[in-house]
């Protein structure tokens, strides 16, 4: 079997078996990459592959045969250009921080090395992780390893695109209103999105601070189970990580699906935006789980017909408030006129961001401006504690939420970059998660006729990842 097709705990069962080394799974992975680069069409997933991979599969391959056995030994991640890698580039895929190195490792990035894992390169994303296609990346888009005239989805779409493509077994995304689930739904691969806490967001560059949640992309449940394993818990940099142990998850089991009690949102079914390509796949999702034994109920939850708008008023906001540091003074991009701070602020910011980024500090600037918009920003607050409220109730009576992960199949590159309002509404069915802070998994559920990955997601209650994942499991076993 190529090694670039084996699963991440394909690999690990290999290494402790002594029928691969790190330092050959790595170079495989290299070697794939290199030749995608001198293609005429490249994922261009990575931004930059790290030099040091090899030599840190040397050591991991050493520490192997001095008895180590770290749950993540020798194994190689990617990492999304917005997590801290010490020593190396995070730009968050702007202009604005070309030349900023991270002083230090992001919690999860630490934890990962801690345990045994070898970063392989920082992928590429939507500037700042502002997007669903990564055309807004200062680096160029990236493309789907399905059709590369397609998007691969975004902001993660770098993260996507690697592991779907056979650059990497696993990396690392970020999610702030769809950003992991959407890209692995387009690419055709599993991508979690956390309860929020579950994972710290320390050495995380802040886009919507109360929304953002690093995410999980892999080919698996149990390779996202394993990584999670590792990551998960209470950090002392970051007051809203959670005190949890997840440490039992690299053992995954399936799920019993027989008296599962699935909730299906009666305000997507009837959505108009929805694909029917997509629709009748979801539909045999439903099939798939009334026919194991599982009860499944349409239940109405009228707010999330204002999710989307509740979760832009409130990103947009916060998005506003953290890109304020960018400043030209203390990091990054410096471009002063020398005819004060105000000139200097504003050449700095208009050279280093790009045009979705401003867009929305402009958006978000306005919403926050009561002068301008009033009491819009409290009124986001309120719809989004009812939209918690009203998820927490149905996951009452229910142990998930059923629904699509995006309305369409990945979209032509090119076609909705200069359509915000469409490029948008691809978040439609994602966001309520991210306001509820209930993890979800987008699994791969079917394919459009022409081949298009289609994503289904399963949505649980707070920290009710491993519940989620061992139903994937079940369903990924049954194909």
């Amino acid at each position: 079997m190529n090694i670039c097709d084996m699963t991440l705990t394909e690999l690990k069962d290999n290494l402790r078996s002594g029928a691969l080394t790190s330092v050959r799974i790595v170079r495989a992975f290299r070697e794939a990459y290199d030749a995608d680069a001198k293609s005429g069409q490249p994922l261009n997933g990575y931004i930059e592959f790290y030099d040091n991979a090899e030599e840190m599969a040397k050591k991991a391959d050493e520490a192997r045969a001095n008895g180590d056995d770290r749950p993540f030994l020798g194994l190689p991640f990617a990492v999304k250009d917005n997590i801290s890698v010490k020593g190396k580039s995070c730009t968050c895929g702007s202009n604005i921080l070309r030349g900023y190195v991270a002083p230090y490792n992001a919690t999860v990035t630490e934890r990962l090395l801690a345990a045994g894992g070898i970063p392989l390169g920082r992928t590429n994303m939507d500037e700042f992780a502002m997007g669903s296609s990564t055309e807004y990346s200062s680096y160029g888009p990236s493309k789907n390893p399905v059709d590369r005239t397609l998007t691969p989805g975004g902001s993660s779409g770098g993260s996507a695109a690697v592991v779907a493509g056979g650059q990497a077994p696993f990396a690392l995304g970020t999610e702030t209103g769809g950003s992991v689930r959407l890209p692995a739904s387009y690419c055709g691969i599993y991508g979690l999105k956390p309860t929020y806490g579950t994972l710290s967001r320390s050495g995380v560059v802040a886009f919507g601070s109360s929304l953002d949640q690093v995410g999980l992309l892999a080919k698996t449940p149990d390779d996202i189970a394993l990584a999670l394993s590792v990551m998960a818990g209470r950090d002392i940099h970051d007051d809203t990580s959670a005190d949890l142990d997840f440490s039992g998850l690299d053992r995954l089991e399936p799920a019993e699906i027989r008296g599962l009690r699935v909730a299906l949102p009666e305000e997507f079914m009837r959505e108009k935006g929805l694909d029917p390509e997509i629709a009748a796949i979801f539909k045999n999702a439903c099939d798939w789980f009334t026919s194991r034994g599982a009860v499944l109920e349409t239940v109405s939850i009228p707010v999330l017909e204002a999710a989307i708008g509740c979760y832009y008023v409130l990103a947009l906001s916060e998005a506003a408030s953290n890109l304020s540091r960018f400043d030209g003074i203390r990091y990054g991009l410096r471009k002063d006129p020398g005819e004060g701070y105000d000139e200097l602020y504003v050449a700095t910011r208009s050279e280093g961001f790009g045009s979705e980024v401003k867009r929305r500090i402009i958006i978000g600037n306005y919403v926050l401006s009561t002068h301008f918009s009033g009491d819009c920003y409290k009124k986001g607050m309120s719809v989004r504690a009812r939209i918690q409220k009203d998820i927490a109730e149905v996951l009452k009576s229910h142990d998930i939420i059923l629904c699509p992960t995006n309305p369409a199949p990945a979209f032509r590159l090119g076609s909705k970059v200069d359509d915000p309002l469409s490029m948008y509404l691809s978040d439609l069915f994602t966001t309520f998660v991210n306001l509820a802070r209930i993890p979800s998994l987008s699994v791969p559920m079917g394919k459009t006729k022409e081949g298009l990955p289609v994503g289904i997601q399963i949505c649980g209650p707070h920290f009710g990842e491993e519940k989620i994942l061992q139903i994937a499991k079940t369903w990924e076993q049954s194909k």
